[in-house]
């Protein structure tokens, strides 16, 4: 699990501290051209592994999002790749300025966990729901309502990571993975839950809330 005291993702601390002291080593050698980027890279790496925390809601019937970004859609789908049925669909944006973070929308407990390779379309696309290389987590609430979030890479983003595994319990606003480097998540709701986030809404994840439960 991430540690929730680190400031950086654990996942960010290779690229942050190996571009810092190539910044130290050539600052001296007076080579701007060479200091210059890697300070500029050290800089975004430490500001996209930012790790902060999250107050969450004290309503207990809701959804939070998974994700900081944006809201491309919001629309009603038949779910027809793991738990086939009709279900309330909210898509994510990250961009690669967002925290990438992610966490747990809802308590619960972690039916399966599936990874599935695939390509790089851009995030924002329809097709990247379904052709884009994906981690799937499916998880039952503890009054037995299932929903699901599914990482998906975008066309920068080569690598998601997810903390999760079948079996497991998880919490409301849990850090759970994250997706390098610009990306897109797929929340997928029973359908009683009323959705209360439009397209173009800003969400941030473990705060903001996606959906109520009737």
């Amino acid at each position: 699990m991430q540690n929730k005291d680190m400031i950086f993702a654990k996942e960010g601390h290779g690229y942050i501290y190996a571009s810092v002291a190539l910044f130290m080593v050539t600052l001296p050698l007076g080579r701007w051209w060479l200091t210059f980027p890697l300070g500029l890279f050290a800089l975004f790496s430490a500001w996209f592994f930012r790790n902060p925390e999250r107050k969450l809601p004290p309503d207990d019937d809701v959804y939070v999002s998974p994700a900081d970004g944006r809201v491309l859609k919001v629309h009603e789908v038949d779910e027809d790749r793991y738990l086939f049925r009709r279900m309330k669909k909210i898509e994510i944006f990250m961009s690669p300025l967002d925290v990438h973070v992610n966490r747990v929308p809802r308590s619960g407990t972690v039916v399966d966990a599936v990874y599935s390779k695939g390509k790089f379309f851009n995030a924002s696309l329809d097709k990247a729901s379904a052709d884009n290389e994906q981690n799937a987590v499916i998880v039952r609430d503890r009054q037995g309502r299932d929903y699901m979030f599914v990482q998906i890479a975008g066309f920068i983003a080569r690598r998601i990571v997810s903390y999760v595994r079948a079996g497991k319990e998880v919490e409301i606003g849990q850090r759970m993975g994250l997706i390098k480097f610009g990306s897109r998540l797929d929340v997928y709701l029973p359908l009683e839950a009323v959705v209360i986030v439009q397209p173009r809404d800003r969400v941030k994840a473990g705060e903001s809330i996606l959906g109520r439960l009737k």
